[in-house]
């Protein structure tokens, strides 16, 4: 079965605020070293970089705001 290409994470709102949800769009990367039974997927700016499975994003990297937060977010893959 073939990997979706891109996904959309839900990205949290700030730690005790209502603020509203935020949506990052990953792409699949190809030349990160990663071997293909273990693919990684990040943003088109390079701030966040991520392993998915199923519809579960596990984040290796992340922006300063989001540092020392443990983040497991939902993904969906995206045509």
């Amino acid at each position: 079965m073939a990997l979706p290409s891109r996904y959309a994470v839900t990205l949290p709102g700030p730690v005790g605020g209502h603020g509203a949800a935020k949506v990052v769009v990953v792409q699949l990367l190809h030349d990160d070293g990663s071997r293909p039974a273990d693919p990684v997927w990040g943003d088109i700016d390079g701030l966040w970089r991520m392993r998915i499975v199923g519809e579960a994003a596990t984040v290796l990297r992340a922006p300063s705001e989001y540092e020392g937060r443990q983040l497991c977010l939902h993904a969906v893959p995206l045509p």
